[in-house]
């Protein structure tokens, strides 16, 4: 039964787990903890969980809690898929300070508006993590102060600052005050002009995570900032630089809300000064949904003998994203092809050559059968 008393017409519970039902412990901060991470904690039945002090910050939440869950593994966390891999459950009104649950929302003269974000992975995956993720927490400690002090004293950064953070790809730091600063979107949205490609790229990653987090509590307002791209890209008197890259990291971090938009992207592969960009756009949207673009692969694959050698690397690396079978004739074509192109894969750029990124695709294909 879980314990509960009275404080005026509150109500204070022990917060236990909503899978379970069982008691949970105090979240904890890791040692390995980077600025803007939040404090973690696990479940006897396999559960782990996120603490969120604010309660506007549950994207974030969510993120550091699946990572969290696959032993900080990130390549592992973005591959996995909810409901197919693990389950979710949001447990709100907790107070860190005095680990409890306050219905009434209000309790010694502070606002409880704090959240716990759950995440169950499936027991295959867990067999893999779980050790580790014990480890973790055996190390960690107990903050003796309200979690989000040491990092979210500061509301906003100028911009300098950001341009900085992102210079250093600073993400977590960026992330985190991303529901607080109203002003982060536009400060980042200015730095996909830049003609630095690598800085133009981890601004568009930064914008899309960002964005994820905004979109929990005000998803209209990421979807004007989509249609300002849209438009964008369609006004000729306007530069399409870092438009793309920032509409395929929106949309790719938040899927569930903003697949509506990928049709939009199609339109464009007519244009030949454009189309290398768009297939690079929805090779990343396809990296986090492959299933929502798998369905009209064959409007892609011509472009594998594309004249342009960047839009036939990239038709190669989205046909390689889609496990695109279908594609494995010309893609073997390709395997020769001397020409390079860049592949942006978490803050950093590597240059592969087009029979490269095509030798890879057909790797993957493969290893399906």
């Amino acid at each position: 039964m879980i314990e509960s008393k009275f404080i005026g017409r509150d109500i204070v519970k022990k917060p236990v787990c909503p899978f379970c039902g069982m008691f949970i412990e105090k979240p904890k901060e890791l040692t390995t903890r980077m600025p803007g991470e939040m404090p973690v904690g696990s479940c006897s039945c396999g559960a782990v969980y996120a603490c969120d002090e604010t309660g506007h910050n549950l994207g974030s939440a969510m993120i550091e809690a699946l990572v969290f869950g696959c032993d900080m593994d990130t390549d592992l966390a973005w591959g996995l898929l909810p409901d197919d891999d693990y389950v979710e459950e949001i447990v709100e009104h907790y107070d860190y300070v005095n680990h409890s649950i306050i219905s009434g929302r209000f309790f010694e003269s502070r606002r409880i508006s704090g959240a716990l974000y759950f995440i169950r992975l499936h027991d295959d995956i867990q067999e893999v993590t779980s050790e580790g993720v014990r480890k973790r927490l055996d190390k960690a400690t107990h903050s003796s102060t309200n979690p989000l002090t040491s990092h979210a004293e500061k509301k906003s950064f100028s911009k300098k600052e950001v341009e900085e953070l992102v210079k250093n790809f600073s993400v977590d730091q960026i992330v985190c005050i991303a529901g607080e600063d109203k002003k982060i979107i536009r400060n980042l949205q200015r730095l996909l002009y830049s003609v630095d490609d690598l800085f133009r790229k981890r601004a568009a990653e930064i914008l899309g995570r960002v964005s994820a987090v905004i979109a929990e509590n005000n998803p209209g307002a990421i979807s004007k900032l989509l249609q300002r791209l849209f438009y964008g890209v369609t006004d000729t008197a306007a530069s399409s630089w870092g438009a793309f890259e920032a509409i395929g990291e929106i949309i790719g971090n938040k899927i569930e809300l903003f697949a509506g938009y990928i049709p939009q992207l199609y339109q464009f592969l007519a244009n030949e000064s454009l189309r290398a960009q768009v297939l690079q756009t929805i090779g990343r949207i396809a990296k986090s949904r492959p299933d929502l673009i798998r369905k009209v692969t064959f409007r892609f694959i011509p472009y594998l003998g594309d004249s342009d050698p960047k839009a036939r690397g990239y038709a190669a690396w989205l046909m390689g994203n889609l496990s695109a079978a279908e594609a494995q004739v010309d893609l073997e074509k390709l395997r020769g092809d001397p020409h390079e192109i860049q592949i942006y894969k978490n803050g950093e750029m590597e240059k592969k050559t087009v029979g490269q990124v095509a030798s890879e695709a057909l790797k993957k294909i493969s290893e399906l059968k």
